[in-house]
């Protein structure tokens, strides 16, 4: 074959893979938006969400996830507790966000996915960006006279809640490092208790009189005669205070 004829040949050789390029990026490209749609690529386009945000669930709760620090931390709009996750690695990249009773609260996806877990929708239901929020992060401390009107009012949520009377007290004095944990004892026991009463559990409080905030080693709760007693663990932050959850599992034994 002459020169001419070897040209000619490289050409169509060419020609057939500038042809068959596309095509077989189209081919591709139509098989994955045939299993997944558009949505694959809008999510992927997707920016990182902001580290303090505003969700809203399919059943239409509304929660604010802080990831601004190492700890991670969520509120719901209907509730004063402020919930200590723990990030987990899930499947396929995920991150699931457990409370300190190991139990899924949160799925996160690495396409910005939320999943929100619940007593009432166990196997989750979906959680929409709705955007940045403020954070809910703990100040350092309180004043003595913040930290006693907010056990006044978590002593008065506990007896309007039991329907006797509930003596909140300090086992030791608060210091200025433990003043927000004493305050945030305070609250996850009453909450703790109005979430019984709701509950229909109000007989299990009939046996608690007092509840009485210790520090110790680490954050736990337990009962002595008719006191709740309910220990913080000073440097480890809003980890170091038990959830109404774990004082709920103490006082339904």
């Amino acid at each position: 074959m002459g020169p001419g004829g070897c040209a000619a040949t490289l050409m169509l050789a060419l020609a057939g893979l500038t042809i068959a390029t596309p095509v077989a990026a189209q081919s591709k490209h139509s098989l994955r938006d045939a299993l997944f749609g558009d949505r694959a690529t809008a999510e992927a386009r997707k920016p990182p969400p902001p580290p303090v945000a505003r969700y809203v669930s399919d059943g239409g709760g509304a929660f604010v996830l802080d990831r601004a620090t190492p700890t991670t931390l969520l509120k719901f709009e209907n509730s004063s507790e402020v919930w200590v996750l723990s990030p987990h690695a899930g499947p396929r990249g995920d991150v699931i966000y457990k409370n300190e009773l190991g139990e899924p609260v949160l799925r996160a996806t690495k396409l910005g996915g939320m999943t929100l877990f619940t007593p009432d929708r166990p196997a989750g239901a979906a959680a929409a960006l709705m955007g940045r929020a403020q954070t809910i992060q703990p100040p350092a401390f309180i004043t003595p006279n913040a930290l006693f009107q907010r056990m006044l009012a978590a002593a008065d949520r506990a007896s309007r809640a039991a329907r006797h009377r509930v003596s909140f007290e300090t086992v030791q004095d608060a210091r200025p490092e433990t003043s927000v944990l004493v305050a945030e004892c305070a609250n996850v026991t009453a909450e703790a208790f109005e979430r019984m009463a709701r509950n229909g559990d109000r007989s299990l409080l009939n046996r608690i009189g007092r509840v009485l905030l210790a520090e110790g080693r680490k954050p736990g709760a337990t009962i002595k005669d008719d006191a709740l007693i309910v220990t913080y663990a000073a440097g480890k932050g809003l980890a170091g205070r038990p959830s109404s959850d774990r004082i709920i599992k103490v006082v339904d034994k």
